[in-house]
This record gives structure tokens, C-alpha cells and sequence, in this order.
């Protein structure tokens, strides 16, 4: 199953290993089964304690909530994200672009993801023909590439620039250079999810049939696992290792350093930015967690897909990870003052955008003009003593 496709729809395996036998079986015999083993439709109803549980009207109107709720917020906040990084001068930094980027990969999750996971899982059937089919696995694995390639490239450009002390910063063309290798590198890497993929028409009975949409693998889907297991460590082992050891780096250097004025200013607003994203990095590790151990368990027992609420388990820890695309923006406002002013800019609908300062631009521009004013009155012949952070 691989790790980078999103909601029900990572189910597909499970489809392929029982669609032939279980079908088949159904067909040919009148014993009342369905495919117990998948996310297909159960076209046989089974006792009420055998059922579903996705398929309880008071389950499936918490996941409608649930996912709508996410897809608001999530396309209301990243949206706003995009909008004032590139509306706000003040704004249109290095990091904030690449910030910018990561919205639009959660952006991109919260529209091509979240609508057709929702359906999938209530309707238990591809209803959305053969060309989405092979898009909207592809798009969604990489969404998620996207997002973490990102948060490992801002913790080494940060790395490279608080540890080893590079005062010349990446320019904002390398920046799009990188953005761009960014989602090429995530393209390849998601391509396996448009390449090995089924969609067909399976007829259950001359006046009945039903579409499907599957991952199509060789080897009894030992290659899928292969992959599976390869895309986790890609995905969420080997960056979260890399981001941990950049982050514990960065934050060792800011804790023991110390610099007078205006550099004590630039390190207290580094700290800050970089206090914001661990945050980001601790709430996107944490959320996938329990989705990625999950299809790892299954990858390694399929007996896994036997248990009853196996779907209704899978949906809850896909609803888990989820809620990552729309908690940025939410940390982004409460940890960052650009960020917040920039909210409350936009929501106030102010055409004015000199409010919107770097963190630590006003602070720094009120001591320099302490400093002016303790120039004047030196000139003036009145004696007053600097305090010596500002010098």
C-alpha cells in the first residue's frame, strides 16, 4: 500500500488481493459474502454486526463534518497564506516563499484530496471516471511529497545560515529554483501512483456493475509493498531525521549566543521564526504518525485488513493526518507578528500595507532613533549615556 496516497483510496490494495476469489465466489454461489476484505460496496447485505461501521448514518454524518471542516479551513487558510506573502512586501522573504510553497501543496491536498476520499469512503465506489482515476492518486502523493521535500529544505537553508554563520542568504531566484526542483523531485517520485493503476468495470450481475479504481502491481503486490515501504522512509523517516538534526543544531546555536544591539535583535527574531517552525514540523510529524504506522502495520501483516472497523479506522487516523494541512496557517498567525498583521490587515480590508513589518523592524527602528535623538542632544552640548546594547 503505498504511503503517499491519500484517504480510502490507499485501500486499492486490498482491493486488488480480494477482488478476483471474492468476486468470483459471490458470482458463482449464492452464500451471502461480500468483499469483507475491501473497500468496494458490500453488494450483499451481511448481519448488522458484521456491517460496515462507515456505513451508520450517525458515522458518516462525523466524517462530513469532519472532512468538511478541514476543507474549509484548510483552503480559507492557506489561501490567506499565499495571498499576504505575495500581497506584503515586508512579507516576501527566502523562507515566507518557501512557506507559500507548502501551502499550496496543503492547498492542492484540501481540494484534490479531501472531496474524493469523502465520497470514496461513503459510496464505496469510483464514480469519477478513468482519467481522474489516475490523476487524483497521482496529484495527491504528490501534494504530500511537496510538503515534505519543503519542510526539509527550510530546515537546511536555516541550518546553513544560523550554524555556519553564511550572511550571504539564498536570493529569492535560487528560492524559485529550488521550489521548482522541489516539485520535480516530488513528481517523479509520486509517478508510480499514475503508472501502476487499474480502473475497470467489475459486473456483479447482468443489470449490475460497478466501477473500480486500484493500484496494479506485479508479484501479488509484493512490488506495491516494496514501494509502500520505500515512500515511508522517503516520505516521513529519512526528512523527519534530517529536520530533527537541523532544528537541534539551530536551536543548540541560538541558545548560546548572545549579541548586542541590533544582532541580539536579528537573533531574538531568528529564535522566534525558528520556535514557529519546530511547531510546524512537531504538528505534521505527529498528525501522520498513527496513518503511516497504521499502513506500515499493514504492509507487514495483511491480516490487518481482517479486523471489523478496519476502515472506519483507517478514515480516522486519514481524518488525523489531515487536520496537518489546515493547522499551519492557525500557528502561523499565533507564533509569527508578521504573519498575524498581516491577517488582521487583510480581514480589515486596509489598502494600507505599511503597517506589515519584519519582526524586530520596529523594536530596532525605535533604538535607532534613540540613538539620533542622543546625537542631537550630545551636539547640543547636553550629556547623555548611551546604554551599550544599542552601540
Amino acid at each position: 500500500m503505498s504511503t503517499v496516497e491519500m484517504g480510502p483510496m490507499d485501500l486499492d490494495r486490498q482491493v486488488n488481493l480480494t477482488l478476483e476469489n471474492d468476486y468470483r465466489s459471490l458470482i458463482d454461489s449464492s452464500i451471502p459474502v461480500c468483499c469483507t476484505n475491501s473497500t468496494t460496496p458490500s453488494f450483499v447485505h451481511l448481519p448488522p454486526d458484521l456491517e460496515d461501521s462507515t456505513k451508520l448514518i450517525g458515522v458518516q454524518i462525523v466524517l462530513i463534518v469532519a472532512y468538511c471542516t478541514i476543507i474549509l479551513l484548510g483552503v480559507i487558510g492557506n489561501s490567506l497564506v499565499i495571498y499576504v506573502v505575495f500581497k506584503f512586501k515586508t512579507l516576501r522573504t527566502v523562507t515566507n516563499f518557501f512557506i507559500a510553497n507548502l501551502a499550496v501543496a496543503d492547498l492542492l491536498v484540501n481540494t484534490l484530496c479531501l472531496p474524493f476520499t469523502l465520497i470514496y469512503t461513503l459510496r464505496d465506489e469510483w464514480k469519477f471516471g478513468q482519467v481522474l482515476c489516475f490523476m487524483v492518486p497521482y496529484a495527491q502523493g504528490l501534494a504530500v511529497h511537496v510538503s515534505t521535500v519543503t519542510l526539509t529544505v527550510i530546515a537546511l537553508d536555516r541550518h546553513r545560515c544560523i550554524v555556519y554563520h553564511f550572511e550571504t542568504k539564498m536570493s529569492k531566484e535560487t528560492c524559485f529554483i529550488v521550489i521548482g526542483i522541489t516539485w520535480m523531485i516530488s513528481a517523479v517520485l509520486a509517478s508510480p501512483l499514475a503508472i501502476f493503476r487499474e480502473y475497470g468495470t467489475f459486473h456483479i450481475s447482468p443489470d449490475k456493475s460497478i466501477q473500480f479504481c486500484t493500484e496494479k502491481w506485479s508479484d501479488n503486490n509484493r512490488d506495491g509493498t516494496v514501494y509502500s515501504i520505500s515512500m515511508l522512509l522517503l516520505q516521513y523517516v529519512l526528512p523527519l531525521s534530517i529536520i530533527s538534526f537541523a532544528y537541534i543544531r539551530i536551536w543548540s546555536k541560538l541558545k548560546n549566543h548572545v549579541s548586542p544591539g541590533e544582532g541580539n535583535v536579528r537573533h531574538h527574531r531568528r529564535r522566534k521564526t525558528t520556535k514557529m517552525l519546530v511547531t510546524v514540523v512537531v504538528v505534521f510529524a505527529v498528525s501522520w504518525l498513527p496513518f503511516h504506522a497504521f499502513q506500515l502495520g499493514i504492509d507487514i501483516d495483511n491480516n490487518v485488513l481482517d479486523m471489523k472497523n478496519f476502515k472506519l479506522v483507517y478514515t480516522i487516523f486519514h481524518v488525523i493526518a489531515m487536520c496537518s494541512t489546515f493547522a499551519n496557517p492557525f500557528l502561523y498567525g499565533w507564533m509569527n507578528n508578521n504573519y498575524r498583521n498581516a491577517f488582521i490587515t487583510v480581514f480589515k480590508c486596509e489598502q494600507r500595507v505599511d503597517s506589515i513589518h519584519l519582526e524586530g523592524q520596529v523594536e530596532f527602528s525605535t533604538k535607532k532613533k534613540t540613538l539620533e535623538a542622543e546625537d542631537i542632544a550630545n551636539a547640543n552640548g547636553h550629556s547623555t549615556k548611551r546604554h551599550p546594547t544599542y552601540v
